[in-house]
Parts: structure tokens; sequence; C-alpha cells
């Protein structure tokens, strides 16, 4: 046990790390669970249908997808303190107003202050993470925080759920999901993690202050200031030299991962619906994210990780059987969840990693935002196509519906990737021996 536990203690050693890490599970928690009480609000306290409080939810899910790269960009440009403070009042104003606006409202203010302005916590922790974790290190840092994000699904949505119920009415709970959200917000801010911007200058300053090289003057430093180093904010950089597609297909895969999980949520409640036994999706949710944990405990500490679209392939893989194994019974689900469920942190962390060194520091903000809209648009298509499924054929249907797009999905990626590394062979072929292809030069 401790030699597998070895791979995360550096990290939790670093300063500010623990706190990070601690936050990053406090300040998701009211984010799993707003939609959970929004719809349940809709039914409850406003006596609307079902059909009603999909849409509030959805149109919350479409605000945020179009706000989170928006949000991400806001923080390179001008730092996290503005945007805490902007989606902060913001959030706060809504779940202040929403239990006492009429439905036609709400939608609107779901939208604008609950979605498009809301805190964009997910892609601000894996922002700082990204930031303050060194390179060799990140594997391990973002398993860490997937699997904190396993364990807030797990309990989130859970507490929501009893809450609401136990009282009969989402009131009480929307203001505590409020509360909670602007204390995520003050903790965030007196925190204060260093990213985008201000994680280049501090680099550049240590570099600046006699840990790096000399400047062309002799100098320490790049300005020969008393030999310390000034940041300055780095240069703008196009679109053009980090939207590639290779980073396409990492947002792409990451979009079908989430894609596959909320066909998967879906489709366990309908399979054992269909069994009457729908109170035993407590028990088989449960076991597919603790495989998950597991999962993601084991990718942060091989020494030999899978790539990407392997596990992607993977997860995939093992979602398209589910159904067909899963209508024997409960128990049946259970255990066929456990291979798919082991793939669920790795693949989401490896997303993490991808979109992180794919890019440069000035831009990651804007990275995270689009690998955030990415995902809140496979969980938006993922539920209804599963459900759409079941009510054409059957749940094992939509398992293996959902499953197959990603195994299509990694197997884009993994050919792209071949032939990438192809291109690059023939192009050093030619810088060596002249304008000849790779093939012909090993005869």
């Amino acid at each position: 046990m401790t030699k597998l536990f070895a791979p995360y203690r550096p990290i939790l050693a670093m300063p500010g790390a623990r706190a990070l890490f601690v936050v990053a599970f406090v300040a998701r928690l009211p984010l799993t669970a707003k939609a959970m009480a929004l719809t349940l609000h809709v039914v409850l306290d406003q006596g609307g249908s079902y059909a009603a409080a999909g849409l509030a939810s959805m149109v919350m899910t479409i605000g945020m997808g179009v706000g989170s790269p928006l949000l991400g960009r806001m923080v390179d440009r001008r730092g996290l303190k503005p945007v805490l403070a902007l989606t902060g009042v913001s959030e706060a104003t809504y779940w202040v107003s929403a239990p006492f606006l009429p439905y036609p409202v709400l939608l609107v203010t779901t939208f604008v202050l609950g979605g498009l302005l809301g805190v964009p916590v997910f892609s601000v922790i894996r922002q700082a993470v990204a930031a303050r974790v060194p390179d060799g290190m990140r594997r391990q840092a973002f398993a860490l925080d997937s699997m904190i994000v396993e364990l807030v699904f797990m309990v989130g949505p859970a507490l929501a759920i009893a809450a609401i119920t136990s009282m009969h009415s989402a009131t009480v709970t929307m203001a505590v999901i409020g509360l909670l959200t602007v204390g995520s917000v003050v903790t965030l801010w007196v925190l204060d993690p260093p990213i985008g911007i201000r994680a280049e200058a501090e680099a550049d300053g240590r570099a600046g202050t006699g840990e790096g090289t000399e400047g062309a003057d002799g100098a320490a430093g790049a300005e020969g200031t008393g030999g310390v180093r000034r940041p300055t904010q780095p240069a703008k950089i196009p679109l053009a030299t980090w939207v590639r597609p290779g980073f396409v297909l990492v947002l792409a895969t990451g979009m079908a991962a989430n894609l596959v999980l909320a066909g998967t949520d879906i489709s366990i409640t309908a399979l054992l619906r269909q069994q009457n036994a729908v109170s035993m999706a407590g028990v088989c949710i449960f076991a597919w994210c603790l495989l998950s944990l597991i999962g993601g405990f084991w990718h942060g500490s091989t020494e030999r990780p899978w790539r990407l679209p392997v596990l992607m392939l993977l997860l995939g893989a093992g979602t398209i059987p589910v159904g067909f194994v899963g209508q024997y019974g409960w128990w049946w689900l259970a255990l066929i969840l456990l291979p798919a469920g082991f793939m669920c942190a790795p693949t989401l962390s490896s997303t993490a990693e991808a979109v992180a060194a794919a890019v440069p520091a000035s831009a990651r903000g804007q990275a995270m935002g689009l690998q955030g809209s990415a995902m809140t648009l496979g969980g938006a298509i993922g539920a209804p196509l599963a459900g759409t499924v079941v009510d054409a054929s059957s749940p094992a249907w939509s398992f293996a519906t959902t499953g197959a797009i990603g195994v299509a999905l990694a197997a884009a990626m993994l050919g792209y990737q071949r032939f990438a590394a192809l291109r690059a062979e023939r192009a050093v072929v030619r810088v060596g021996g002249g304008p000849i292809e790779a093939e012909a030069a090993a005869c």
C-alpha cells in the first residue's frame, strides 16, 4: 500500500496543494446538485411536468456550455479574481431569486445567471492543477482530481435528493446550494491559485531571481533591473496555433466520454425499471463509481499508463455489452458495469492532461473552457440519445449505441495519431536524406 500511495505524496506535499484539492471537492458539491435541485423545484414547487423540468435543466446545461470557453478566455486575459467576482454575484442572485420566479422568467434567468455566468469551477480547478503541478506529475494530479470528481458525484446529487424529498420542497436546498456556491467562490478568492498569465509570470519571476539563466547583457533577468525580472503579460497566441486536428480530437474524445457516461446513467435506470428493480439503481451506480475510483487510483500510480484513445476505446467497448448481460438481473448489471467503470476516471483524467499539454499556459483557460463545453455537450447529447433508443427499441441497445459512439471516436483518434506519426517520420527522412519516402529509405 505504501508503494501504491507513493506517487501521490509529492503532489500533496507541494505548498497549497492539499488546500486546492479540498476546495476542489467542496466547490464542486453544489455544482453537482444544481440540475437535480432545479428539476425537482419545477416538479414539486411549481407543479410542472418532467418535460418542463428537463427543459429547464437543458437550458442551464446549454448556458454552461456557451459560457465555459468565454469565461476561460476572460481568466486568460484578466485573471481569476474578476471572473470569480462576476460569476459569484451572478450565481448568488440566481439562487436567491430562482425559487420565486414564474417558469418563463426562470428559464431566461437559468440560462444567463445559472448557466452562462455560472461559476466555472471545473475548468478553474483544472487550470490551477495544471499550473501548480510540474509536467512530470500532472498525470497523478489529474488522476487525483478525477477521483475527487467521482466522490462528488456520488455525494452531491444523493444529498440533494434526500433533502428535497424529506422536505417536499426544493426551496431550502436551492438556498443552501447558493450559500455553498458563494462559499466556494470566497474560498477560491482567498486561496487565489496561480493560473494562466499569473502562473507564467511567477515562473518568469523565479527564473529571473537567480534560478534561471543570465540575460543577453550578462545580468540575471530579462531587463537587467537589479537581477529581478519583471513579469510581463505574454503575447496573445492566435487560436490557429493550438486549435489543431489533434486538439479537436481530444475535445471530441472528452465529449464522447461524457456522452457514454450520461447515456449509461439513463440506461441503468431504464433497464432496472423494465425489471421492476429500480430500488437497486443505487447499488449498481455505486459499484460503477467505486470501480471508477479504483481505476483513477491505478491510472495515477502505474508507471505505464494507457494512452487516451486506448482508454476511450476500452470505455466504449466495455459499455456495449452491459445491457445484454444486465437484462438477466440487477446483480448481473452491477457486475458487467465494473470493467467500463474502471475506465471512467482514467479516461476523464487523461483528457484533462492531454488538453493541458496541448496548449500554452496563456491559452489554458480557454482550452479548459472548450473542454468543459465539449463534455457538457456530450452529456446533453448522451442522455436524450439513450432515452430515444430506449423508447424505440430497448435499454440494451441504448448501452450499445452510446458505447459504439465512444469506440468510433477512439478509433478516429488512434487513426489520426498513426497518420501523424507516419507523416512526421517522412518529414524527418526528407530533412535528413533528401525528398524520399520513409518506406524507400528503409529498404
